[in-house]
């Protein structure tokens, strides 16, 4: 059994979804957790639960920001870049304020987390520095260029750092859902029968076809993977972008 006790971790988006199964998962194992997001009513409900949980509003795109909450809360082990968003429109009508979002929190987030965890962090210190990614950063999905563009990136920032910090005790990896049972999921239903008239059943399943397994990933598959990297086993595994999609990817 993997056994956290004595690990700080910081799950960013942590208030909701696979953000609080992430974080809920890594306390129940003995970790002291800090979730951040950018609402505090569901950051404060999910650590009103779980005494090894605390809670800190933070905005991801806000570099300033995510500075001043490493001061707060100090030397980090495992920081779960997790924060992110995703919008659906055709290429032909995405402004560059709209590409500029997706890249801002799916990419820029995950570098200004990243770069205040590692300046926190001893030149030999043990350390886990995980991204949220999705198959989106393995291959592209119709009407989500932005969401795609900063997914790859992610990956290509994982594999980057992966070899930079590859003879220290830090291991870089990205965990690449499929579709995944959350509210983000409900979020991309509802833009689809606003935009094409279908049924909530039909656009649902129409998603689910995207898995070989005609099923959508559970929260807690993604916090068992987040887990798994955190063990002391799990040394060697580094610059992966590991693909939780049901055989899609």
């Amino acid at each position: 059994m993997i056994d956290l006790n004595g690990k700080k971790v910081l799950v960013t988006g942590g208030g909701t979804g696979v953000g609080a199964a992430i974080a809920t998962r890594l306390a129940e194992v003995g970790a002291s957790v800090v979730i951040t997001g950018r609402r505090q009513e569901p950051l404060a409900t999910l650590a009103s639960d779980h005494e090894k949980i605390d809670w800190k509003v933070c905005d991801v795109t806000d570099s300033s920001a995510v500075a001043r909450l490493f001061d707060e809360i100090g030397r980090v082990d495992i920081t779960v870049a997790n924060a992110g968003s995703a919008t659906s429109m055709p290429f032909s009508k995405m402004s560059h304020d709209d590409f500029g979002a997706m890249l801002d929190v799916n990419l820029t987030g995950v570098f200004s987390v990243w770069k205040a965890a590692l300046n926190g962090l001893e030149s030999d210190s043990w350390g886990r520095l995980i991204a949220i990614a999705s198959t989106a950063g393995l291959k592209g999905y119709h009407y989500t260029a932005g969401y795609c563009a900063a997914k790859h990136g992610v990956i290509g920032l994982t594999k980057s750092l992966a070899l930079e910090l590859a003879r220290s005790n830090v291991t870089v990896n990205a965990v690449c859902p499929g579709f995944v049972d959350t509210p983000l999921l409900e979020g991309a239903i509802k833009n689809i029968v606003e935009t094409t008239g279908r049924s909530p059943a039909d656009a649902e399943k129409m998603l689910r076809k995207n898995s070989p397994q005609n099923k959508f990933v559970q929260p807690e598959e993604v916090a068992e993977t987040v887990l798994w990297l955190c063990g002391s086993q799990s040394g060697s595994i580094t610059g992966q972008a590991i693909a939780l999609s049901g055989g899609e990817i």
